[in-house]
């Protein structure tokens, strides 16, 4: 019985609930219901699907919501996804009636992830969600998100395991502003975000460092257009790993953007398939060193259908080693 027990702690699980593509931003729209189709059926056709857990996602409770969004807003954000929207706040984030529900499916996909991992389930997890979350700020949805779920989960895991320090990693091409704004003067989150600069939304210089006690603990590595793999393996290892291993995370969390590959309609930079491997390697490393594997990895963007799914494909078969 311990034998298998200790089989499954060492796997990685799966997120993924058919009433996320019931989120439609109207057709033509990047951030589309595909994205998640296609995404499935390489892992099915590769057979990698077979070899991972899949775990249900599960709503959100609003408690957890409230730990990050004012109440004020997640009202807002319910009655407009209610009316049909069309959009909700500004036209890049288009809603629709079950919008709303969908976004509560999302964040609540990264905290049945956790559930998994602290329940010794499993070692990590991928989060196949939809909507994204890393722009929502606290009182505003913005690019394709609204709510954070990363932000969420990040505030689930210090309050419902009495966690201290977590680490979040957004490697996604725009900049994670709204995960910044949330924690920039937090002393318990360090946030890592690697994004094309200039670029929208207009944030992410590497002198926003954060504020207060937490000064220092935000760190952004902006790169022009045109970066790649050499440039992304080199913060990685140069920036990002020895600033996580100095901190010691209790927890990491990957804010997963793939509209950094070369063929993504959306951004300008040159990665490859391999070269997001590499970077989930990285983070691998930093949560087999720190704490125990904790790691739990949530989709954000990526617009090529055939780029991302191969992509995430070769993350997951990199948190699996």
């Amino acid at each position: 019985m311990l034998a298998a027990a200790q089989t499954v702690a060492g796997m990685t699980g799966f997120v993924y609930d058919e009433r996320y593509l019931r989120h439609d931003p109207g057709p033509g729209h990047p951030e589309q219901p595909a994205r998640l189709t296609a995404l499935l059926d390489q892992l099915k056709t590769t057979g990698l699907y077979g070899q991972l857990v899949h775990i249900p996602a599960r709503r959100c409770e609003e408690q957890w919501v409230a730990a990050i969004h004012a109440k004020s807003y997640i009202r807002h954000a319910a009655a407009v996804c209610a009316a049909g929207g069309p959009y909700l706040d500004s036209p890049d984030t288009p809603v629709s009636r079950e919008s709303y529900d969908c976004a509560l499916l999302a964040a609540g996909g990264g905290l049945a992830a956790v559930d998994a991992v602290m329940d010794h389930r499993i070692r990590n997890a991928f989060c196949a969600v939809r909507p994204p979350g890393h722009h929502a700020g606290r009182d505003r949805a913005m690019g394709f998100c609204i709510f954070n779920n990363t932000a969420i989960a990040a505030r689930y895991i210090q309050s419902k395991y009495r966690l201290k320090k977590i680490l979040i990693v957004d490697w996604d091409v725009h900049h994670g502003n709204g995960t910044q704004d949330i924690f920039y003067s937090d002393p318990t989150v360090l946030f890592f975000s690697i994004h094309q600069y200039p670029f929208y939304p207009g944030s992410g210089s590497a002198s926003e460092r954060g504020s207060g006690e937490a000064e220092g603990l935000t760190m952004n590595v902006p790169l022009p257009p045109g970066a790649g793999g050499c440039e992304y393996r080199a913060a990685f290892d140069e920036k990002l790993k020895p600033r996580a291993l100095e901190f010691k995370p209790d927890f990491v969390l990957v804010s997963a953007g793939f509209d950094g590959h070369a063929d993504d309609p959306l951004g300008g930079m040159k990665l490859t398939a391999a070269d997001f491997g590499a970077l989930a390697r990285t983070v691998r490393e930093i949560a087999e060193t720190c704490c125990a594997g904790r790691l739990v990895i949530i989709l954000e963007g990526g617009y090529d259908l055939k780029g991302q799914s191969q992509s995430v494909e070769k993350v997951i078969r990199e948190i699996m080693r």
